[in-house]
This record gives structure tokens, C-alpha cells and sequence, in this order.
């Protein structure tokens, strides 16, 4: 990345120096003459009849990664002169990877003035309108070629939904980028754990807490609950495949044993609750979609109550207390907590919190499902598992609930407005501020303070931008100027999709590490990165400043894209029975150890 970047700049200054053009400030420069803006131009036998969808993305690169690389360069070199809902200083590029050959374009890139000259219809016809030559760049190749291209295929197929002509769309929506911190977070191997696949990934790790009486857990996405000894030993202590007949760990990422939580008295009641996916329609949901609406999955709540709660394995029984369909196997249930700072005799003790998303309702085309205090989805909701007043009398609604009085609405919801309410957790460092995580659609990752009855905007905001269903769901537009009279809850920490791709919720540290004390510590799941926020500067209202925290691992400087060997590092945090924070990653099953935070003189550019 930096090496193409040097390539090109260098390269961009012999291209000034030759047509002292300021207009050459592009990346775009050979994309300029890909644009759209002239329909007259299509016919040309070298471009080919318009291909339907599934060809076209058969040909260009779709993952994840890729096409995030390919925005990063877009936006780097292309993004000042191009867009994919209007004309610029270069056209408009929606539709583009529909309307001409991909070899097409790959020639053009590379050698503009022969297609130009060789007579080509549009690219004369673009030659005419912008009286100009383009400079070959023929180092544009490989992967940085087709990762540009397919960025380019994803936004613009996505401005075909552009069913209310909104212009103005935002691909690099926060300029800044995020400086790195002098602070290296030094990372020891703890355990692997054991593979419940034979291929990449072969865990799904993706939680790891202590209880209230200092036992350890991890769980896998595929069943199992693991306790994790002092000497990095597992034990399965539950298996849900054995117990519950109808589990499912597939489709969708998240889809399996999505979360759970021990209750604070666990060592006197033995009740903890888990949460898991089963087919569509296997038994009736408390939270149905409607009948013209396609159920992918259900997620369950299930209480189980431990005969012995000082068991190295469990025995007991099990209730389910709630569930719900989903739209689509992926933004379902995620964090199942409690309060850690709630004690016994308070309002908050032994209140069960759950954030769900949207189920992909928003962009399935059932927004109507995640836009409102009468639905479930896309809220995180707080019950009483001890109590019996909801629909369904295996729970209780709790009587202090900001929308339990209101006609229509779910009693159940504590705060909406999340796509995808990945992870929730509490400073029990002094401050007390409960901070929820939200993953975005394509623009922009969240860290919001988390507010009873607040509505933090999904699916009309995403971050501190907004989000239009029926526009291009690839971008984010800038906020109206009657936005104060939305009262909307922006997220206090937020970063766009150059930095990383969906946050991955920390924690506020309180251990014995001094230079990390006070800094909330989250990161990306994709990517690997590892990020910090000061707890102290996270005020509703205001964005609080994000650095990038460097990695040492054996004392060298390096990064989990490296240390796992694999370019999706599935990342999760944990802290342990003392607060001390670890790093899950499930592309190698690996749980590692934040054992040190030093400084480091020389910054490691990522």
C-alpha cells in the first residue's frame, strides 16, 4: 500500500511536470474517461450489451477486504474528483462497471491516449467533452487494479437504489485519519483453543468474562462454553449441541451460540443465559415478523439453572424465556449482560440487558421493522428474568423502562436505534458510563454512551451522518439542517471505513497497566486494529479524539494481521477476574494477553 503509494506520487509529479495540468490531482485521471455521464456514448462494440447483476459480480472482486483496500485507494486519489451520484471535476461512475467491459477498463487504465486514439466511441466522446489528454498509469495493477475496480462495481451497483435521486454522498465521510499513538500494547500467547473446524475459521471465539465469584469463561460460536483454569486449561462446561436439538450455527457470521452471561449471584442461584439461533419457524416467536415477511433464523434467550453452581461441568435444567425472528441470518442477537455496577436492592440488579440488531431488515426491504418503539429489532432491551409480566409470562417487564407506559411500544426496549449492537459494557473505574458499539452499514463504526430511551438514529443516521434507505446504502449524506429537531443520539467516539470495517467493543481499563488506565479499548474486527479513547473525553455531544495503539509481540513491533496469518483477524476482547484485558482472535483460535503497555518512540505507520 505505501510502496504503491510512493510509486505513485512520484509518478504524478512527472505527469505535472509534463502537462502542467493542476487538474491531474487524480488517481481518477484514467477513471475520468469510465464515467456515465454521456449516454450517448453506449453502443460501442468494444463495450458490450449491459450484463445482468449476478455476472457483473461474478467478475469483480466482493470480499470484504478487498473492496475495502479498493476504497481506501478511491479515496486517497479518486474521491476529490469522482463520486457515483453526480457529475464532478470527473463523472459520475455509477453504473459504470455495467456499461463497458472490464478489459475495457483495465486498458484504458493503463493506456488511455491508445484507446482514445484507436477511435473508441466513448472514450472520444469523453475526450471531446474534456478536452485532455490522460497519462497511462501502468503501474495501477494486480490487486491494487482489480481492488479499485471492485470497489467501483460495489458503489455504483448500489446507486441503483438511488430511488429518491439524493446527491451529495459521502465516501470518506471523516477526512481525518486516526493519528497512531507512542503507547505498543505488548501481546503474549495465552492458549488455543481447540478447533471446531477444519478450515479457516477454526474457532469462532467471541466471548471471554469473568463471572462475579472469579470463574472465567469462553465460548465458540459453534456450542460450546468453555471455563478457562489459571493455567490456560479449558473445560467445556456446557455444549449446546447436545442440549438443544434444533441449534444452528450457520448461515450468517454471528449465527450459533451468540452470547452469555452468568447472573451476579450465580454462586447462590446457579441461573446464567444464553443466546442461540435455530431454524425459521421452529416454534412460535414471542417478536414475529409478518406474514409477507421472510423469517431467515430465530434467536432464543435460554435461562439454565445449575444443580451445583461450583460444578466444573454443568447439570441442570433450562427454559427458554424469549423468542424472535430474524430477517436474515446476519445482525441478530449479540451482547447478553448485566450491570456489573448494579448491587442488590437497586433498581438495575439482576436486570438482564441484550443488544439486537436490525436482522438486515433495513436493507432487506422492511425498514418499517427497526425504525420504531414498536419493534424489537434494532434495540437493546432490558428485562426481568425473575419476573413474569411480558406477553409470553416467562419474564418481567421492568416498571422503570422508558417505553413501558407508552401505547404501541415494546415494553422491552431500553434504547433503538442500532444496526447491530455488537457489544455493551460498563467503566467500573469510577465514571459508570454504559457504552454500546454499533457496527454500520459502509461509512461509519460506532461507540455511543448508552441512555435509556434514547434513539441513536439507524436506519435514518449512521454515525453523525445520514443514512437513506431508498439512496445508495454504500454512502452516508450530510445531516439536514433541521437535524436538533430529530433528537437523535450521536455516538461519542465514531470512525469511517478507511480505518477499518466493523468496531469490535472494549472495555475501559482498570488493571495493572498504569498508561492504560482510564482508556476505553476497542478495535476492529477485520482488521486487527486496536484503538483508544480517554473515558474522560467521551461526553454526549461531543466527539472524542481516537488513536491508533501499536503492537509488540515478542517484543517486536507487529501487527494480528501478521502474528495470525491471515489478512480477517476476527477480533474480540476480554478482560479477566482482575481486569487485565486479552485479545480473541478467530482466524488461528488464539487468545493472547495484553501483559505490558509501554511507550514507543518511533511510531509503526499502519
Amino acid at each position: 500500500m505505501l510502496a504503491f503509494g510512493r510509486k505513485f506520487k512520484q509518478h504524478l509529479t512527472n505527469v505535472r511536470k509534463m502537462t502542467k495540468l493542476k487538474t491531474l490531482l487524480w488517481l481518477g485521471v484514467p477513471l475520468v474517461l469510465m464515467g456515465v455521464g454521456f449516454s450517448s456514448c453506449k453502443g460501442s462494440p468494444e463495450e458490450g450489451a449491459s450484463k445482468e447483476k449476478a455476472d457483473l459480480d461474478q467478475e469483480y472482486v466482493r470480499g470484504e477486504m478487498p473492496v475495502q483496500h479498493g476504497m481506501e485507494l478511491f479515496n486517497q486519489y479518486c474521491a476529490s474528483c469522482h463520486n457515483f451520484s453526480e457529475n464532478g471535476i470527473g463523472p459520475n461512475l455509477s453504473g459504470v462497471t455495467a456499461e463497458v467491459d472490464k478489459e475495457w477498463l483495465k486498458t484504458f487504465i493503463h493506456n488511455p491516449v491508445e484507446v482514445i486514439e484507436s477511435g473508441d466511441t466513448r472514450a472520444v466522446a469523453l475526450f471531446e467533452k474534456y478536452q485532455q489528454y490522460m497519462p497511462p498509469f501502468p503501474m495501477i495493477e494486480g490487486e491494487d487494479l482489480e481492488d479499485i475496480l471492485g470497489f467501483i462495481h460495489k458503489f455504483s451497483e448500489g446507486e441503483k437504489r438511488n430511488k429518491n435521486n439524493r446527491a451529495g454522498g459521502l465516501i470518506n465521510p471523516v477526512a481525518d485519519k486516526i493519528p497512531t499513538s507512542d503507547l505498543g500494547l505488548e501481546l503474549q500467547a495465552q492458549f488455543t483453543v481447540p478447533a471446531s473446524a477444519e478450515v479457516t475459521p477454526i474457532t469462532r471465539i467471541n466471548k471471554m468474562a469473568a463471572t462475579a465469584n472469579d470463574r472465567l469463561f469462553l465460548h465458540d460460536l459453534r456450542g460450546k462454553l468453555y471455563e478457562v483454569k489459571n493455567d490456560g486449561d479449558l473445560s467445556v462446561y456446557l455444549d449446546l449441541t447436545e442440549t438443544l436439538p434444533d441449534f444452528v450455527d450457520h448461515p450468517g457470521k454471528g449465527t450459533g451460540f451468540g452470547s452469555w452471561a452468568f447472573h451476579p449471584d450465580f454462586e447462590q442461584n446457579g441461573l446464567f443465559y444464553t443466546t442461540h439461533n435455530e431454524p425459521p419457524g421452529t416454534a412460535t416467536a414471542d417478536f414475529p415478523v409478518p406474514d409477507s415477511v421472510r423469517s431467515s433464523l430465530q434467536a432464543i434467550i435460554t435461562e439454565w439453572k445449575a444443580d451445583d453452581p461450583q460444578a466444573l461441568n454443568f447439570s441442570g435444567s433450562h427454559r427458554e424465556l424469549l423468542r424472535a425472528d430474524m430477517v436474515s441470518g446476519g445482525h441478530g442477537f449479540q451482547e447478553l449482560t448485566f450491570n456489573p455496577l448494579a448491587k442488590p436492592g437497586t433498581a438495575d440488579y439482576g436486570m438482564l440487558y441484550l443488544g439486537i440488531g436490525d436482522g438486515g431488515a433495513a436493507l432487506g426491504g422492511y425498514p418499517f421493522l427497526c425504525d420504531n418503539n414498536g419493534s424489537i429489532w434494532g434495540s437493546v432491551i432490558r428485562i426481568d428474568p425473575a419476573g413474569n409480566n411480558s406477553a409470553n409470562g416467562q419474564y418481567g417487564i421492568p416498571t422503570d423502562n422508558p417505553f413501558v407506559d407508552q401505547a404501541g411500544a415494546v415494553g422491552e426496549i431500553w434504547a433503538r436505534g442500532f444496526r447491530n449492537p455488537h457489544r455493551i459494557s460498563w467503566d467500573e473505574g469510577g465514571s459508570g458510563k454504559m457504552l454500546i458499539t454499533n457496527i454500520g452499514q459502509h461509512s461509519l463504526e460506532e461507540v455511543n454512551l448508552g441512555k435509556a430511551g434514547a434513539d441513536y438514529g439507524w436506519p435514518q443516521r449512521e454515525g453523525t451522518f445520514l443514512f437513506d434507505v431508498d439512496a445508495n446504502p454504500e454512502l452516508v449524506y450530510p445531516l439536514p439542517d433541521d437535524d436538533a429537531t430529530a433528537a437523535y443520539t450521536y455516538p461519542v467516539v465514531q470512525y469511517d471505513h478507511d480505518e477499518g470495517n466493523a468496531v469490535s467493543g472494549g472495555f475501559v481499563y482498570n488493571g495493572q497497566l498504569p498508561l492504560l488506565r482510564g482508556k476505553y479499548i476497542f478495535g476492529d474486527i477485520s482488521r486487527g486494529t486496536l484503538f483508544y479513547s480517554e473515558i474522560a473525553d467521551m461526553i454526549e455531544g461531543q466527539q472524542a479524539p481516537v488513536y491508533r495503539l501499536q503492537v509488540l509481540f515478542d517484543g517486536q513491533p507487529s501487527d494480528l494481521e501478521t502474528i495470525t496469518q491471515n489478512k480477517r483477524v476476527d477480533l474480540r476482547l476480554g478482560t479477566d477476574q482482575a481486569g487485565e484485558l486479552y485479545v480473541l482472535t478467530k482466524s488461528n483460535g488464539t487468545v493472547y494477553k495484553v501483559v505490558d503497555c509501554r511507550g514507543v518512540e518511533d511510531p509503526v505507520v499502519q
